[in-house]
């Protein structure tokens, strides 16, 4: 789960421009590494485009099936073992970590439908999971652009 947010908020704007975490290729191996991938050129072709569908698919801007082309051959294989039943990831090496961060994404939607979602504040970029029981949550970060925006409606509002 942490992958999935940690991918989606890999552009983030920074001072009004965007931050690409996965753009250089030295930083995006570090990126790659750090979230259990091999850090190749190709696992990082996959990421991005993963991570710009999956972007996609969740502001309306796409449908699921833009994800096709990035699932092509993969396979989930079951073993049984001694301590139960285990599902295997069939997958080239360098596809495997966007494949896994599309699987999370697809049971987040199954299991928490409509609470991975784009921050309500339109000049940020980046996406929440809310787990709040009343599913209210609109801020990638209350601290940050919850702030702001009860700040410029309190500054509308005293004008």
């Amino acid at each position: 789960m942490n992958t999935l947010l940690d991918l989606l908020n890999s552009r983030p704007l920074v001072d009004g421009r965007e931050q690409d975490a996965l753009a250089d290729p030295a930083e995006g191996r570090r990126w790659a590494r750090e979230h259990g991938g091999d850090g190749s050129l190709a696992e990082l072709e996959l990421l991005r485009g993963a991570r710009d569908a999956l972007r996609d698919i969740l502001v309306g801007e796409r449908s699921p099936e833009a994800l096709k082309p990035l699932l092509d051959g993969v396979r989930q294989v079951p073993e049984v073992g001694p301590e139960g039943l285990r599902w295997t990831l069939e997958t080239a090496p360098h596809a495997r970590l966007a494949v896994e961060v599309i699987l999370a994404w697809a049971d987040t939607e199954e299991r928490m439908p409509g609470r991975l979602r784009p921050c309500a504040n339109t000049e940020c970029q980046l996406f929440l999971l809310d787990r709040s029981r009343a599913n209210r949550a609109r801020w990638c970060s209350m601290a940050v652009c919850g702030n702001r925006e009860k700040a410029r409606r309190h500054y509308e509002r005293t004008r």
